[in-house]
């Protein structure tokens, strides 16, 4: 049988939020749980607006208080199992892995086993007493790099209110197909896409992202971003390089199907065709320490695929 935890929460809605979706809010407010699942319990009315119910599409004014009380599987029902990572840093409040590709960071449908999650568990076993096992923010399951992980519930309140904040800096290495002319920032609202909806897309109506890049290095016929977050959306990076035209090398989902640039060499071929991940790696965070506010911060060195990668297109005149 699967075990169960009561969540309880409570937090007032600040007037910034003001005019957003009531569901929206919540997402911001209660961000260790996906947008689908407060819906569902804005539904159910486990999740009520000053004490009563209320729509997940219902504008909210700033001020009211969002009151949760719901049940969610708790983390002791999830196994202790070994899974690769790096650990980057490790205090009582926090923990700062390096994520390879191929994990998944938390158990869902048709990825149940040897997600980052379980890993953190046996690495770790008091963090079945936090929400989500302390994980706060994702990174897809063929991204490589840099998350946060909360220790304690203090720790966890900081860091997703630092998140709401947009006060932790994340940067990323982004190689992209297309030779970008610049770097700039894309403003541009993030949704689910209309049609395929295992997709997101830049949408009207969406929530607002924001996305800084600045140009690296320049290879014949792709270039290597560093990228900036001001927000977290789902597949933000991937989504807004694809509406720029230039989406990430390897993408399966956003990018197409495979090109290989005119005059490549073979082994510049091989190099690309290898690839079947997105390219893309979370190489820079930075935040302040839930205990004592001392500004902390992290690197990751490129994985050993990507690093191939980018000495094939070097090799190739780059």
């Amino acid at each position: 049988m699967t075990a169960i935890d009561t969540v309880r929460r409570r937090a007032r809605i600040p007037q910034d939020l003001g005019g957003n979706r009531l569901d929206r809010a919540a997402a911001t407010l209660f961000g260790e749980f996906s947008r689908a699942r407060l819906q569902a319990w804005i539904d159910a009315g486990q999740l009520r607006v000053d004490g009563g119910r209320r729509r997940s599409r219902d504008l909210v004014l700033g001020g009211e208080w969002l009151e949760l009380d719901a049940q969610v599987e708790a983390a002791g029902a999830w196994e202790r199992q070994a899974v690769p990572f790096r650990l980057v840093y490790e205090d009582a409040e926090l923990l700062v892995v390096d994520k390879p590709a191929g994990v998944v960071v938390h158990p869902a449908a048709g990825n149940r086993d040897h997600t980052l999650l379980n890993g953190l568990l046996l690495h770790r076993p008091e963090l079945r007493a936090l929400p989500r096992a302390g994980i706060v923010h994702r990174l897809d399951k063929d991204t490589t790099g840099l998350m946060v992980v909360a220790g304690t519930l203090r720790a966890h309140a900081s860091l997703v209110d630092q998140l709401r904040r947009r006060s932790v800096r994340r940067e990323y290495d982004a190689l992209v197909r297309g030779r970008v002319i610049s770097g700039g920032t894309l403003d541009a609202p993030i949704g689910r896409h209309p049609v395929a909806r295992t997709r997101m897309a830049v949408v009207t109506g969406g929530r607002p992202a924001v996305t800084h890049y600045r140009i690296q290095r320049r290879f014949p016929a792709h270039t290597l971003l560093r990228v900036a977050l001001e927000t977290g959306r789902t597949h933000q990076i991937r989504v807004h390089m694809a509406h720029l035209g230039h989406p990430l090398v390897g993408d399966p989902l956003y990018g197409g199907r495979l090109q290989i640039p005119a005059g490549a060499d073979p082994a510049t071929e091989t190099a690309l065709r290898v690839f079947r991940r997105q390219a893309l790696h979370a190489s820079r965070l930075a935040l302040c320490h839930p205990a004592d506010g001392r500004e902390l911060s992290w690197e990751a060195p490129l994985p050993a695929d990507f690093v191939a990668l980018l000495e094939a297109l070097a090799d190739d005149g780059g």
